[in-house]
């Protein structure tokens, strides 16, 4: 909230904050209404994010139930919006955030009920989203967001630099993509999530895992950064402090000298030849429930391959030979994730800034154990199939007991 932010104590700040809502709606100024802290009997659900919407030119509100595993949407007209929102506070949620046109206000209930409005207006004019059914591009951050102005993804009026239009795409991507995995993993809506990310760098999307998780979400999450240049890691903790991200820091280090007693999620973007494998590694030793990992320069089983009789004519050319190495590598390493508990998605990601490498090994803990004799007589026959003597992956599990010897 800014320094102009004014806070209501009981009996009216529930109906104060009720009254905003309904004035958003008539002036069609809502941007977006998020319910917290969920107290209800659905164990499972863990927020509900309302946003405006027209359906065949009626103002609506589309309602998107924030399950663990799966996510529900339900339309509704203004009227019934304002009344299920009255419903649900504070029986429901024990806390309220408003962002409209003009307000910016949170609601929050004690454990005894008694509720308390924060309100602050806004300084900066916002536009409303185009809320038309099916064609509004779903954005997990806001660029009001005052980090994405400090690391200059924005200017000062909070609007996007041209030449980082890039980069701010694969910022969502990627909180995108993180999103989707901690709704399917076993995580408690309530727990605390501890987060590791190798090869931090400038600390783009450190910055923003911590603020989606704390800020959008809510979540109390500690996010480490790794970074081996003792002048990234200055520059972005020096930003950390300056923002007031409590629970973020960045260290220096890499994924072998820097390791984690435990976390809940592993990241490593752009990890060169095994340092991927020994950051996949980090996260299945430190028992991970997400693992999230973009390789890049596949070298060790390159040198290792021969080409089978039939392939030769194909594998003939380095171009089509390195592309059967970094192929090879990542699914032996899926494979391996697989093996160890985790049900694991290989696909292209957005490019990353300065290079073509745009693939991601995503990996989500399962529910129940997996058995794991079948994966691994599969990974033996890709190896010798293609004359694969080590894999660094492999060399690091069964070192620590974490597949058979």
């Amino acid at each position: 909230m800014s320094d102009s932010s004014t806070a209501q104590a009981a009996p009216d700040a529930r109906a104060q904050f009720l009254s905003l809502l309904a004035t958003s709606l008539e002036q069609n100024a809502l941007i977006k209404l998020v319910l917290a802290r969920p107290v209800g009997n659905e164990e499972t659900l863990q927020r509900i994010i309302a946003k405006p919407l027209t359906v065949k030119g009626q103002a609506c509100v589309s309602f998107v139930y924030r399950y663990k595993t799966r996510d529900i949407t339900r339309n509704l007209g203004n009227d019934e919006a304002l009344a299920l929102v009255d419903e649900l506070l504070p029986a429901s949620f024990r806390n309220a955030h408003l962002l409209s046109l003009s307000d910016e206000a949170q609601l929050e209930f004690s454990k005894k009920g008694k509720p308390m409005l924060h309100r602050s207006a806004v300084q900066q004019a916002r536009q409303v989203p185009a809320g038309e059914h099916d064609r509004e591009k779903k954005r997990y951050l806001e660029l009001s967001r005052p980090f994405l102005q400090d690391l200059g993804v924005t200017d000062k009026q909070q609007a996007l630099i041209p030449a980082m239009s890039r980069k701010w795409k694969q910022i969502n991507k990627f909180i995108e993509v993180f999103s989707h995995a901690l709704n399917s993993a076993p995580l408690a809506a309530d727990q605390a999530l501890r987060v590791a990310d190798f090869g931090s760098g400038k600390g783009y999307l450190t910055f923003a895992i911590h603020d989606y998780l704390r800020h959008t979400l809510q979540r109390e999450a500690q996010v480490t950064g790794v970074e081996l240049r003792a002048d990234m890691v200055e520059l972005c903790n020096a930003a950390a402090s300056r923002l007031e991200h409590p629970g973020l820091v960045f260290e220096c280090g890499d994924v072998r000298s820097v390791v984690p007693s435990a976390i809940e999620v592993m990241i490593a973007l752009h990890a060169c030849d095994i340092a991927t494998d020994y950051a996949i590694h980090t996260g299945i030793r430190c028992g991970a429930a997400i693992i999230m990992c973009s390789p890049c320069c596949h070298k060790q089983i390159r040198p290792q391959l021969h080409s089978p009789g039939l392939l030769k004519p194909m594998l003939q050319y380095g171009l089509h030979l390195g592309q059967q190495a970094e192929m090879l590598t990542d699914s032996l390493r899926a494979l391996y994730l697989e093996a160890c508990g985790y049900e694991t998605k290989v696909f292209e990601f957005i490019s990353l800034e300065h290079t073509n490498k745009n693939k991601m090994i995503l990996a989500v803990k399962r529910q129940a154990p997996v058995e794991a004799s079948a994966l691994l007589e599969k990974i033996q026959q890709l190896k010798v199939f293609y004359g694969v003597k080590e894999h660094c992956l492999e060399t690091l599990l069964r070192a620590d007991g974490l597949i058979p010897a």
